[in-house]
């Protein structure tokens, strides 16, 4: 289950970077689009881990608190990207 974290945790860097690298903000927001999907995939993952007891519960705890704060900021950095379209 780690390296599925760490592999989400990843792609959602990762698409905000190639995103930003784009060539207008119809593709920036696409990318960032497909940032919050990994977000979310990386959410279901440490649900997941919580409740199957795989992990340390404060590690995974910190963790989902960390997951929801870059959910809300991507929220908010979509809908500024959206606004300059």
């Amino acid at each position: 289950m780690s390296s599925q974290l760490q592999r989400a945790a990843v792609s959602v860097a990762s698409n905000i970077a190639e995103g930003r690298g784009r060539l207008n903000n119809g593709e920036f927001r696409q990318f960032l689009g497909m940032a919050q999907g990994s977000n979310y995939e990386l959410q279901t993952q440490l649900v997941i881990a919580k409740e199957l007891g795989l992990g340390d519960l404060d590690r995974i705890e910190s963790a989902q608190r960390l997951n929801d704060e870059v959910g809300r900021m991507l929220t908010c950095f979509i809908a500024a990207v959206s606004e300059k379209s």
